[in-house]
């Protein structure tokens, strides 16, 4: 496959024609990342913006103690990076990939350039930068006032939301796989607490697990969150 078809398939891009696509794969480098690899770190930081075309890159930083904190993760057709005009956030971020995974980067000059020229592109770039920064403040809130299990809650409902659910009766399996070490990153706190809160939840009807697999009642969250 071509970069050009590579491109067109991203959500971002659904409002560029064809002639713009060509003219946007010439300033766009398409690198695959292994597994568990860096995209980014803190010290390895450089501007540019990035796509993601294929797989999952998560983006965490660390405390002073050195605890991991994951503040999103992104999936195909998603952009992160920085560049003089547009800021998605991650310059103090680790950004790794969390399955492996082709990410697009496009010359940070030449695309300030491209933009100026595509009011309708530089408008959906912006719808996207509004709803990250909604998002990422709702998940702020979140995790400042509620507690352990309401934290885990409201992570596993926008894990649901970006990545999908499938039905199984009562309960839906949010469709990303998910170590209990992980849902500690998302929520901050050490995976032997979140194990023993899910195993509580588990028994309050909330949640049922599997290996790596987490389903949600709906129902039964919903009503809960939003008390």
């Amino acid at each position: 496959m071509d970069k050009i078809q590579y491109l067109s398939q991203f959500n971002l891009l659904h409002s560029l024609s064809m002639e713009d696509l060509i003219e946007m794969e010439e300033l766009t480098v398409i690198t695959p990342f292994p597994k568990n690899t860096f995209i980014q770190t803190p010290a390895s930081f450089a501007e540019g913006l990035y796509f993601v075309k294929k797989g999952k890159v998560r983006l965490y930083q660390l405390s002073a103690e050195g605890k991991q904190f994951t503040s999103d993760i992104l999936s195909e057709g998603n952009v992160f990076g920085e560049m003089a005009m547009i800021s998605f956030g991650t310059r103090n971020h680790y950004i790794e990939a969390a399955e492996d995974s082709h990410i697009c980067l496009m010359d940070p000059k030449r695309f300030e350039n491209f933009l100026l020229h595509r009011p309708r592109f530089m408008l959906s770039l912006l719808q996207v930068l509004s709803e990250r920064l909604n998002g990422m403040s709702q998940l702020t809130q979140h995790l400042a006032l509620g507690n352990l299990h309401d934290k885990i809650l409201h992570a596993l409902m926008r894990l649901g939301k970006d990545f999908g659910l499938a039905s199984t009766g009562e309960f839906a399996k949010i469709n990303f796989p998910l170590s209990h070490q992980e849902i500690a990153h998302l929520v901050g706190a050490s995976r032997e607490s979140v194990t023993i809160a899910l195993q509580e939840l588990v028994k309050e009807g909330f949640i049922s697990t599997g290996f790596r697999t987490i389903c949600i009642h709906q129902g039964k969250l919903l009503e809960r969150l939003a008390t």
